[in-house]
């Protein structure tokens, strides 16, 4: 996904503090494999290529463009789900681009993906405070404090908590959006 000429560097934050979210170069580069004793690299596939993009604490940025273009690739380095090719990705000042399951393990309590298709990432199987609750019990918080929680997410989302023992499908898709940011 390219956009014309990367900048040299990010427009900086406008708060004067870090950025949220800083991407320098981003390359992503996936291997295409030949032979089946002894595999070589033949080829790759170029998925993302010297992406830039800086965001601000309570700014929002829309990746926008054609399907296969690397939206979810981006987001996925980001995140620290695949590995980047080259480049950096920085998360609250704290360069992550090589960072560990160990030190991803906080700073995931603080990031979230938030899909285009809200149905497929909510189990139709779960209730929606069991759905929301689930990353709560991850995290380390109290048994007894897990429903009290979910009902405060339901509300700062602009859903009831009376909604917490509903399925997903009983939920319009901009709802089932709002409990996806919410988990």
């Amino acid at each position: 996904m390219t956009a014309g000429p990367a900048p040299e560097h990010a427009p900086a934050a406008t708060n004067g503090d870090a950025p949220l979210i800083e991407v320098q170069h981003l390359k992503i580069y996936f291997p295409i494999k030949q032979g089946i004793v002894v595999e070589r690299e033949v080829a790759r596939v170029h998925a993302v290529n010297d992406v830039t993009l800086c965001i601000a604490e309570g700014e929002t940025l829309g990746l926008v463009g054609e399907s296969g273009c690397g939206k979810t690739t981006i987001s996925r380095a980001i995140m620290r789900l695949i590995d980047a090719t080259d480049g950096t990705i920085s998360f609250r000042g704290q360069d992550v681009t090589k960072a560990g399951r160990r030190h991803m393990e906080p700073l995931r309590r603080e990031m979230q993906m938030v899909f285009q298709d809200p149905f497929a990432s909510l189990n139709p199987r779960k209730r929606v405070g069991q759905i929301i609750g689930m990353p709560l019990r991850l995290h380390g918080t109290e048994r007894g404090q897990v429903e009290g929680r979910v009902g405060e997410l339901l509300k700062r989302v602009g859903l009831s908590p009376e909604h917490i023992n509903r399925y997903p499908h009983e939920f319009s898709g901009g709802q089932r959006q709002r409990i996806g940011v919410a988990r």
